[in-house]
This record gives C-alpha cells, structure tokens and sequence, in this order.
C-alpha cells in the first residue's frame, strides 16, 4: 500500500537532512554518508516508509562518494527522467512512497550494467543475523 503523508508530517518523521535529500531532491554531499563504505551485509531499507530496497550482495565501490548497487529490489524502485542542472539522468524514488533517492546510471558492473547512485541519508541499514 503506497505511503501518503503531508509535508507536516515527513518534516516531523525525518531530519532536517533526510526531509531536504527524500523530499526535496537534494543531495548529501560525496563521501560523507553514513553507508558509502559500509561493507556489512544486510539489507538497505528506505529511510521514510522502510520498504526494502537493495540488497548488501549488489553494493560495489563505485568511487563517486556514495553507496552504489548494481540492481534493486524487484518493484522497489521508480524510474523518473530529470533534466535538471542541465542534464539528463534517470532519478530513481522509493516506489513505496515517492521519496526521491538518488539516480541510476548505465556505467556499473556486471550483471546489470547498472549503477544505481544512493543518498546515505535516505537509507536505513538492516544488518543480517547470523
């Protein structure tokens, strides 16, 4: 079931960092997240609605400063065209409730090809148990 929430209420959920990258399209600045150089395995939630989003297994060093995965959760992510700041990227939202997370790439590594490029402060780390 899709998350809703009023502005109000994100505000109140989340950081003012987190309120600015999930909601407003921001950017947390290159090495500096929390998860970049997390090298733990478990599963990477999102931080507004906790649904699961990526996996520890397709988490690579991509070495632009922010955690990079090579493939997602089957359903988890939307695929949005920007153009903003004068390019064209492909923005990727958690599609459970809308909140924006980063941009995929085609440059990464096998299988996918892909790079999906994630804000730290829009992830929540589920280590696994052993």
């Amino acid at each position: 079931m899709k998350v809703v929430k009023s502005e109000e209420e994100w505000k109140n959920q989340l950081s003012p960092e987190a309120y600015y990258v999930c909601r407003q399209h921001g950017t947390e600045a290159p090495f500096t997240g929390k998860y970049n150089d997390n090298k733990a395995d478990g599963l990477y939630r999102c931080i507004c609605c906790n649904a699961p989003l990526f996996t520890s297994d397709t988490k690579f060093n991509s070495g632009t400063g922010w955690p990079s995965y090579f493939d997602a959760q089957e359903g988890a992510i939307t695929e949005i065209r920007d153009t903003s700041h004068g390019m064209i990227r492909v923005e990727v939202r958690c599609s459970n409730c809308d909140s924006h997370l980063g941009h995929v790439f085609p440059d990464g590594p096998e299988p996918t090809g892909l790079r999906y490029c994630i804000n730290s402060v829009c992830l929540d780390f589920e280590p696994e148990e052993n």
